[in-house]
């Protein structure tokens, strides 16, 4: 049984503007050191979570939980789950009853506090679910492959002193990032996040996006809950280091957050909730929760197999992620790639796929000729085969003879 959702609007004060360099990290990880230590109510938004999976958690994991969504809904039996910023460790230990004893759940933190407290209780509560299998890392979500606790460990035996040593230390750093990559290339079937990704700098925003492309493998799939603004955030609350840490000033607008999932080569973007009232507003600016879910694995060459696609409506017409133009009831030509990509989630439910009477091997396929979107005639799709004429009434039957 679900608790019941609630939605509030609240109104933040502003710290004096600075126009000082703000040091984002910094004001975020200050604020969740706290976070760790006692509930920041300011941080959360009531989410909607399963209670049945939240039974094996304990109190301070419970009471140290902020967030935005509940983007652990989407997780499958057998998945490896990423969590972005993943705090106490809450979406972890959820996401760890869904995959079952098969998947596996990766936490990834910056802040240390917050993952000694997620630490602390793995092994209590693997122990509650009935199997291990959940760990947190240390690092950045805009650079998931610098191993942070690795890193100290070279630190303690290598301390910086001099020009020199900072040279060794860059070095060092782009070592572990490709030999030892925190979360390595394509390792990883789902990512999560939950309110995380808005206290990012705006400058590392972009490689963030292109983080979660690079970890998922193809087929993979992200659910990312977090905080949109209807209007451009400006610049002095932008300054305001209590605004970032509060989930307000890292805040990306709501159609660029989508488009961001975009131009890291994501497709079928989906806005499956919207939290119609705002939570928070500042300076007239609506702050509110969302929850995405895109897909990784459009890209690919074109090969033509004289497959189709039909668009069932109810709009006139739909633009892919591609380009194409499906319009509803024809068959639009489409390559393989396309033909399996729009076959299945999200889309599948949406069109109906037409197949060659005969089959075209690999072998035999020419390059699919992608000018624009063009209908697939019948006979084309027929491959030349002309199927037999069929009187009316001589087949499709049920056995006493009355026709559907």
């Amino acid at each position: 049984m679900r608790a019941p959702v609630l939605f509030f609007q609240r109104r933040f004060p502003m710290s004096e503007a600075t126009s000082a360099p703000l040091d984002v990290l910094g004001a975020v990880q200050a604020r969740y050191r706290q976070g760790a230590r006692e509930r920041v109510s300011e941080l959360c938004c009531p989410v909607d979570y399963d209670t049945s999976l939240l039974k094996v958690l304990p109190r301070e994991i419970l009471e140290r939980d902020y967030g935005c969504g509940d983007p652990s809904r989407f997780v499958r039996k057998g998945d490896v789950v990423l969590d972005l910023g993943s705090g106490a460790g809450k979406i972890c230990y959820l996401a760890s009853q869904l995959v079952g004893r098969e998947g596996r759940v990766i936490g990834v933190d910056a802040t240390p506090e917050m993952l000694s407290l997620a630490r602390k209780y793995a092994g209590e509560v693997g122990t509650r679910i009935g199997w291990h299998n959940v760990e947190f890392r240390h690092g950045l979500i805009q650079d998931l492959r610098l191993d942070r606790d690795a890193l100290a460990l070279w630190l303690e035996q290598h301390p910086v002193h001099s020009l020199a040593d900072m040279d060794r230390l860059r070095t060092e750093q782009e070592r572990l990032r490709q030999e030892a990559p925190l979360v390595a290339d394509s390792s990883v079937d789902l990512v999560l996040s939950n309110c995380v990704l808005n206290l990012v700098e705006s400058g590392a925003k972009q490689q963030l996006f292109q983080e979660i492309e690079r970890v998922l493998r193809r087929g993979g799939r992200c659910a990312i809950s977090d905080i949109v603004s209807d209007e451009e955030v400006p610049e002095h609350l932008r300054r305001d280091p209590a605004l970032w840490s509060g989930c307000i000033s890292g805040a990306m607008r709501e159609d660029l957050f989508l488009q961001a999932f975009a131009d890291a080569g994501l497709h079928g973007i989906e806005i499956s909730a919207y939290q119609t009232e705002p939570w928070a507003v500042v300076d007239g600016i609506e702050f509110r929760a969302v929850t995405v879910v895109a897909h990784k694995g459009k890209q690919g060459a074109c090969w033509e197999h004289n497959e189709a696609v039909v668009y069932k409506g109810p709009w006139k017409q739909v633009v892919d992620d591609d380009g194409h133009v499906l319009r509803r009831g024809e068959r639009s030509a489409v390559c393989r790639k396309t033909f399996e990509l729009l076959t299945r989630e999200p889309y599948a439910a949406s069109v109906i796929g037409v197949q060659p009477l005969v089959p075209i091997a690999p072998a035999d396929a020419r390059a699919f000729e992608c000018h624009g979107t063009r209908t697939r005639a019948a006979e084309e799709t027929k491959h030349g085969v002309l199927r037999a004429d069929v009187a009316p009434g001589t087949e499709g039957c049920v056995s006493d003879g009355a026709c559907c």
